[in-house]
């Protein structure tokens, strides 16, 4: 008895043209495979500036990245993305950062560097300073302190302590505080990167994220960087 074919894979779309000449041709359909992949009605299925040629020695650059921009060079909807701020050629995103959320991004030339801090086995560590609704509980910090559990599997141990507001620019448009209900600052420190982990974190905790800024990526801080501002490091991890 044969094997059942496999499964195809869902990013690979199969046209399949049969010949309606006689029965034989039937079953001698011509198939015309290709590769693609699926993106939205509208959106770019590409993903420029992704991948470093490493020319030339080791560029790296901090940008604090503003509310509301994309961490991508081009976007079909005319959002605000990275193009609109940097202009330093062949230089590409170590990793991402949503587009509600602000602060730290690495840009760099080297293809090395860029899979070093992005890649999970690497555990570069990322602060970011989160702002919650409400107070957390001694408890329930604790709970983010020794891993949670979330939809897409249980996260490892973070470092989690409550901080003073700290003196950052203000955000625009501000934040949407609810009358009568404090809110607090964390400083929460992973070495993972899943989608949305931090506000999903806090949100199993019942403490919603109202603002997130990534404050530091392994050595790099935004210390005295502005948002939209772009700043060349001396650091270099592959010295």
């Amino acid at each position: 008895m044969s094997k059942p074919a496999p499964a195809a894979s869902p990013v690979k779309l199969k046209l399949t043209l049969g010949r309606k000449k006689s029965p034989s041709a039937q079953a001698k359909k011509s198939q015309i495979s290709y590769t693609n992949t699926v993106t939205p009605r509208g959106k770019s299925n590409r993903l420029p500036h992704t991948k470093p040629k490493e020319s030339g020695p080791t560029q790296v650059y901090v940008f604090n990245k503003p509310y509301m921009v994309l961490t991508q060079f081009t976007d079909a909807d005319n959002r605000e993305t990275l193009k609109d701020y940097i202009k330093v050629p062949d230089i590409y995103a170590a990793g991402r950062l949503d587009r509600d959320s602000e602060g730290l991004l690495l840009l760099t030339n080297n293809g090395r560097l860029q899979a070093k801090l992005t890649q999970p086995g690497e555990k570069t560590e990322k602060t970011y300073w989160v702002q919650v609704e409400g107070e957390p509980s001694p408890e329930k910090l604790s709970d983010l302190r020794y891993g949670i559990i979330l939809k897409d599997g249980p996260t490892l141990p973070a470092k989690v302590e409550i901080m003073t507001e700290p003196s950052v620019w203000p955000r625009v448009p501000p934040i949407r505080e609810r009358q009568n209900i404090p809110t607090t600052w964390l400083a929460i420190t992973i070495i993972e990167g899943r989608n949305r982990q931090i506000r999903r974190m806090t949100a199993h905790i019942g403490h919603p994220t109202l603002r997130l800024i990534r404050y530091r990526i392994g050595p790099w801080t935004l210390d005295n960087i502005q948002p939209g501002e772009l700043v060349e490091s001396s650091i270099n991890m592959m010295n």
